[in-house]
Parts: structure tokens; sequence; C-alpha cells
């Protein structure tokens, strides 16, 4: 028994410096692609495209993905690139996601590569700007790769870099990002086990890495509510049903869903209407008014909750009135909770802590944003990360919000990314 115990603990220790060895290779590797990294992503961030025409960024992304001697697979959901790297040792397959799009957000930040970009979006002319940091996603990805690739006769398994169009929704009318990427079969030949991407984030100082088991980010749903009422003289409002009286009764009564149908102290949940149109003179009542909004939940149960509040709310109160409501929820997007699985993401935070340090992997509270890495979450397990880009000593509450004119990130934290996303694929790959 004592010669077995002797062995056993022989074997893990030549395993486990076999496994520091791995990964200080990957880290000298991923320093020195510092600058390569960074210039990637300047030339991303100086020509962005906007969702299911991302035909630059991914020729650039195919290229250097066929350069390195990894099977490339094009042109899916549209745009999206997938590489196959086959380890030279058996083992999981896992998979690393970067989201490749650009924002109708014209750009204000003093750079030297700010985007002079100008495309068309819903009809009209917009400025192009990565204006949530896909362009760090992708070159930090693209940095993965190299390293890899370069690790490839030791590797334990198989790596996927999935590099996916639309994240931030494709255009009205359109199938894109990562759910059309799953129907494509993105996640099978080979079949993956779990699923590891990162997103940079203004807030977070760079250097530091943040984290959430469980719920992370929303679930969201776009709604569209149309009331319909009865047109009158604006002198003579009796002889009306009034759609837009009835459709401030119904915006009012929708905040009281949070409030009384959502267990606050366990998720947080958000009703917002954000557009509301109606009528076009001062002494008529319109027949019609058009209500625009989302929805946001950390748990499918309370997802349900809030659908199923907002039809009742609006389709019985506009019956009170003698008006009719029709609700269409989702009304073109909808992406499910994204929720980090609570054994993957214990079993990879020492990874993460030993990557980082300690003290720089940090819990976050969850976040009403949305993601649809969502969608590979519920097919595989998934750990998604949030990675520092905000320069030290500045205050997040004044720092340039994502989705902004002004979104700026700090370079200096790239290297930190491909590190993460190498150690967290090395690691995974050693545990099965």
């Amino acid at each position: 028994m004592k010669k077995l115990y002797i062995l056993a603990f022989s074997l893990y220790a030549s395993t486990s410096f076999a496994q520091t060895a791995l990964k200080a290779q990957a880290a000298k590797k991923a320093d020195a692609l510092e600058a390569k990294v960074i210039a990637w992503r300047r030339d991303f961030h100086a020509n962005p495209e906007l969702g299911n025409h991302e035909t630059r960024t991914a020729g650039i992304i195919a290229a250097h993905l066929k350069a390195l001697g990894i099977e490339v697979k094009t042109g899916v959901a549209k745009t999206g690139v997938v590489g196959v790297l086959k380890g030279g040792k058996p083992g999981p397959v896992v998979a690393l996601r970067a989201d490749m799009d650009g924002l109708p957000v014209t750009e204000r930040v003093n750079i030297p590569f700010a985007s002079k970009i100008k495309s068309t979006y819903n009809n009209a002319e917009v400025g192009v700007m990565h204006a949530c940091g896909h362009d760090t996603h992708v070159s930090i990805l693209m940095g993965v790769a190299e390293v890899l690739s370069g690790m490839k006769n030791v590797l334990h398994g198989t790596v996927k870099f999935i590099f996916q169009p639309a994240e931030e929704g494709a255009p009205f009318g359109e199938e894109g990002g990562a759910e059309l990427m799953i129907k494509e079969g993105v996640l099978e030949n080979p079949k993956v086990d779990a699923i590891f991407g990162l997103h940079i984030n203004a807030q977070t100082e760079v250097g530091k890495i943040t984290y959430r088991p469980g719920g992370t980010m929303a679930a969201v749903n776009d709604m569209q509510i149309v009331v319909k009422g009865k047109q009158a003289h604006g002198a003579y409002p009796w002889s009306s049903v009034d759609p837009i009286v009835v459709s401030a009764q119904i915006i009012n009564s929708l905040q009281t869903i949070v409030s009384r149908n959502i267990n606050v102290t366990e998720n947080a949940a958000v009703v917002t209407i954000g557009s509301i149109n109606g009528g076009n003179r001062s002494n008529i009542i319109p027949e019609q008014v058009t209500m625009l909004g989302t929805l946001r939940a950390l748990s499918a149960a309370d997802e349900k909750t809030l659908i199923e509040r907002v039809k009742t709310i609006a389709t019985k109160t506009a019956e009170a009135a003698g008006a009719t409501a029709e609700v269409k929820i989702p009304l073109s997007v909808r992406y499910p909770v994204t929720y980090n699985d609570p054994k993957l993401t214990e079993k990879m935070l020492p990874t993460l802590q030993a990557t980082a340090g300690a003290a720089n992997v940090l819990l976050r509270p969850a976040v009403t944003g949305a993601e649809d890495f969502s969608f590979f979450q519920e097919k595989i397990p998934g750990l998604f990360i949030f990675l520092g880009g905000m320069p030290k000593g500045q205050d997040p509450l004044k720092t340039a919000a994502h989705h902004t004119p002004d979104f700026y990130i700090d370079e200096s934290g790239f290297t930190l990314g491909v590190k993460a996303l190498c150690n967290l694929t090395l690691d995974y790959m050693a545990g099965k």
C-alpha cells in the first residue's frame, strides 16, 4: 500500500511539474506576442464592421489561422470563422470564442487609430466603432491561437477557435450570432466539451479579472406593444378611446412587475420602455400607439414571469379602457441568461487566480447587460469572464461606458487575456 501511495504521489508530482512548465512556456510566448496583439487590435479598431458584414475581419483571421497550420472553416453563420487545432495527445475538445462585430456609434476618442468608417444601419448612414471591445477579443484569441498552435504536439485534446459575427444582434430580419453558429453545427465535429470566453471591461482596472458563478449576465427580450383605440378630435375626448392614456397606464403598471413579482433579494430584473410613438397633432387623439422596450432577467423562471406579466398587464389594462393591446415578446431578439456553470467555474477558479494573482481575481455582481455567449452555455458547460481594460487609478464611475462614442480601453491588459485563455485550456485538458 505504501509503495502504491508513493507511486501515485510521484505520478501526481510529475504531472503537476509538467503542467507548470507547460503554462510557463505559454506565458513566455504570450509575453512575446504583446506588440503583435496590440497591432492587430489597432487595425481592427480602425476598420470596424457591423454584424453579419465582418468580411475584412474574417479574412484576416482566417489567413492567420491557416498560416499557423490550423484547420479553418469560413462562412459559418454568414461571416464567422472556426479553426480546429488537434493536439498531439488524446483529450477533450475545448472551444474558445471571440465576437467580431462593431456598433453603429461614431467615435470621439482622440487616438491615432480612431475609426473613420461609415456604413448603413437601419437604412441610415452611421459611423461605425468598436465601442464594446470586440476588436480586443478577436486580437486576444488570435494570440491564443498562435501560442497554442506552437505547443500542438503536447496538447492533450483539441481546441476549437470560434470567431463569431453579430453578437450585438443581426440586422433586422436576418439570423446571426451564436445561435446561428450552433444551428450550423459549430459545437459538433468534433463535439465540444466546454467553452470559455472573455469580455474586456472599461470599468475594471487593467490587470484584474472578474467572474461570477451562475447567472452573470441577463436574459434579454425586446418587445413591442401596440395599443389600438378610437380616434377623435382633441376637443372631444369623450368620443375617443384614447390609446395615449391607456399606454401611460400600461407603462406605470409595468413598473410594478419588478417591485411586486420578482424576488429582488435573489436576482435583479428590468422592464424598460424605450420608445413610445403615437399621434401627429396637438388636437387629434390618435387611433394607435406603438411602444418598444426591453426585458432583462437573471434566471429562466424570472424571464418567464416578466413575459407573462407584461402580456397580462398590457392586454387587460387596454381591455378595461375599451382598447386592445397586441404584445410581441420577443420582437426580434432573445438571448438567454449568460450562465456560468458552477462546477466548471469552481474547477477553473484556481487557474484564473494563478494567472492573474489571487488578489486580482474578483467576484463580480450580476449585471443586466446581455451576451449571446449564453446560447453556447445552454448546450455545454461554459465560463465567461471579464478582463480589466480601465487604466490604473481611474474612477470606474467616471470612465466612458461601453456602447458610447468615448469608450476607451487600456491595451496593457491584453497579454493577461491571452494567458488566461491559454491556461484555462491547458488546465481543463489536464483535468480531463
